[in-house]
């Protein structure tokens, strides 16, 4: 998919500014880019089953739902039931923000880890593929994500505040603070 340069469109209310994407980023594109943010990231993921989503509702504020992300085949797949709110948030805007489960206490062994991008809905053959994949229950929608930013916050030496930042065509920026 590909959407115009510097095209001020209106989705959910707000003005958004959307740049041209000439291939697709999706998980395996951002491993090749950055391969340790990338190992911590899907670490995190790994380490609780159940994450935090964030979708656009009609009326353009936030909502918040309870998701089980899925790293296969170099892609991250988001499978919901059909109909959910989350997978209709979705289908009329593709923005979505992906929160790693911080789990139990303080701890947060590698970070706090957040991707966005747009879910774009799968109905050809790699939906089949996923069912015998996964075994999902069913009717359900599938996604897709493409990645537009990829964020880790962490604290290093009981003194910093790091913050790494990754976004398409742009070298992994880390930022410290005391």
């Amino acid at each position: 998919m590909t959407y115009a340069v510097n095209t001020r469109q209106w989705l959910s209310g707000f003005p958004v500014r959307l740049a041209r994407m000439s291939t697709r980023i999706n998980w395996a594109s951002f491993a090749a880019d950055a391969p340790g943010l990338a190992a911590t990231v899907e670490r995190r993921f790994g380490a609780f089953r159940h994450h935090v989503l964030a979708t656009l509702r009609k009326d353009g504020s936030p909502r918040l739902s309870g998701l089980e992300a899925d790293f296969r085949d170099g892609e991250l797949w988001f499978g919901m039931m059909e109909n959910s709110r989350k997978a209709l948030d979705l289908l009329r805007d593709p923005r979505f923000s992906l929160h790693a489960n911080p789990g139990e206490g303080t701890g947060m062994g590698g970070g706090d880890v957040r991707i966005s991008g747009l879910a774009h809905e799968v109905r050809d053959a790699r939906k089949g593929w996923y069912v015998e994949e996964v075994e999902p229950p069913q009717p359900f929608h599938l996604f897709r994500t493409e990645l537009t930013e990829v964020v880790r916050t962490f604290v290093e030496d009981d003194t910093f505040l790091v913050v790494q930042v990754w976004k398409p065509g742009e070298p992994l920026r880390t930022v410290k603070r005391k």
